[in-house]
């Protein structure tokens, strides 16, 4: 994948509107993105290494609260202190709550086989809270567009679609592309 432009989205539950931008290199992939709703402004940065794995993230709200995590890439994670975080563990990936994009890191990261589920442990974040926890998700690619969503032990279920690059176009109820 290389990708180096803006996408949109607007978000639908709460409302709001989304803009970020993701460059690939050959030796990192980074996002920049800005998301506004009536709850908040938030802006956030993610750095993957060369195979996909998170190794940075950073959300920064309007209103001053800051939430930076690093990892070594293999799921282990700290804080912005260097305090390990033993909770998130394993977790390769983030999820960020307010924006669709973070639905494509394990998109990129894995190879997919039709009606073949495969199980992620996230390091979810809730935008709101400004807070991280552990959590279980299952993705699996119905066709070339689309891949079900599940979220494990809260019977949370999507079909969300997607662009040729990863990149969500439609989440039902949530988000919906718009550029």
């Amino acid at each position: 994948m290389s990708l180096d432009r803006s996408f949109r989205w607007r978000a639908l539950d709460p409302e709001g509107l989304e803009h970020c931008h993701v460059t690939t290199t050959s030796k990192d992939t980074r996002v920049r993105g800005a998301i506004i709703t009536l709850q908040h402004g938030l802006f956030y940065r993610l750095k993957l290494d060369e195979t996909g794995h998170v190794r940075t993230v950073r959300l920064e709200r309007a209103d001053g609260k800051v939430l930076e995590l690093f990892s070594d890439g293999a799921g282990n994670w700290s804080d912005d202190r260097a305090e390990p975080l033993p909770e998130l563990r394993g977790c390769i990936d983030v999820d960020i709550s307010a924006t669709p994009l973070t639905n494509s890191l394990p998109l990129w990261r894995c190879d997919w086989i039709i009606d073949q589920p495969q199980r992620f442990t996230m390091a979810w974040i809730d935008a709101d809270a400004m807070s991280v926890q552990r959590h279980e998700q299952v993705y699996t690619r119905l066709d070339d567009t689309r891949f079900r969503f599940q979220s494990v032990g809260d019977g949370f279920e999507r079909i969300i679609t997607v662009d040729a690059d990863g990149l969500v176009l439609d989440y039902p109820g949530l988000f919906v592309r718009t550029d």
